[in-house]
């Protein structure tokens, strides 16, 4: 295991971008994730030159390791609709310019469903709209796809149908979050006993690489393996269960990534201390 690990969580900025670093530091959290815009609207209001600031000093004061953005939850760049997928990518390209200026590691979204087209058009749809955002958003962040429940003709459940978005986009400024509720949602894996985790890494490294895997969600599911329904478990208390975390720390592949926990809290008001407790002690082993 590394000297220090990297423990993080989604937190909301209400009170300003540097309210979240602080919630994290009360939590004993040394990575962040937040939304750098609304996620439920197509406009996207931009930081303010003080906020940013703000949130550099307290990010730096705070000692935080990485920090990532979330993308907002309307975006499809796979959409059939000419609209819809122009304004995903406009959107999205407004996120990732403001992930640039927070100096955040990468900006994570979901990959998107094509609908009723065939599966190899909706794609090169997705590669296409995000090789233009790279073009258009210059900076070091990284523009991060994120594993899907699956359902709905969504893209990306499989580490499979990533490698080929990947290898389409061709960019290392283009990674992946492997989200652990998705992967149980979606049946890429239905449980995680130390062998179905073992024969998911082969696979997972395989397909997209760790290099290419710098962030996992860690979240537990409060639906049933492949059941396509995407809605996440505090630590422990869902399908995953205390012992699937505790075999998926004991990968030595995974020791230098960031965990980044996306749950309900156990107050309903998201990640708290009892959550990032739970989740650190999977790796005292």
């Amino acid at each position: 295991m590394p000297s220090v690990l990297k423990i993080g969580a989604h937190l909301t900025t209400a009170g300003g971008l540097d309210k979240a670093v602080i919630r994290a530091e009360e939590m004993g959290l040394n990575c962040l994730q937040f939304f750098g815009a609304s996620p439920r609207q197509w406009r996207v209001k931009e930081q303010e030159p003080d906020s940013i600031k703000k949130f550099k000093e307290a990010r730096k004061s705070a000692g935080l390791l990485e920090v990532y953005l979330h993308a907002a939850y309307l975006v499809n760049l796979a959409s059939p609709d000419p609209e819809t997928a122009a304004k995903s990518e406009e959107n999205l390209a407004a996120h990732f310019k403001i992930a640039q200026k927070l100096e955040a590691s990468g900006l994570i979204f979901h990959i998107g469903s094509g609908g009723e087209l065939p599966r190899p058009e909706a794609i090169k749809r997705v590669v296409s709209g995000i090789k233009r955002i790279l073009d258009k958003i210059p900076g070091p962040a990284k523009i991060i796809l994120e594993n899907s429940a699956g359902g709905g003709q969504k893209l990306g459940s499989f580490p499979e149908e990533i490698k080929e978005i990947l290898e389409g986009i061709n960019s290392k400024r283009a990674a992946v979050c492997i989200d652990m509720a998705h992967a149980l949602e979606s049946g890429l894996i239905m449980d995680y006993t130390e062998k179905a985790v073992e024969g998911l890494m082969k696979r997972w490294e395989r397909s997209v690489g760790w290099a290419n895997t710098p962030v996992i969600h860690a979240n537990d599911s409060k639906t049933a393996p492949d059941s396509h329904h995407d809605q996440h478990a505090n630590i422990g208390k869902g399908y995953i269960g205390m012992a699937g975390f505790k075999n998926m720390a004991k990968v030595k592949a995974l020791a230098d990534k960031a965990w980044i926990m996306e749950v309900p809290g156990f107050d309903g008001n998201g990640p708290d201390k009892e959550n990032a407790d739970l989740l650190k002690s999977c790796f005292k082993h």
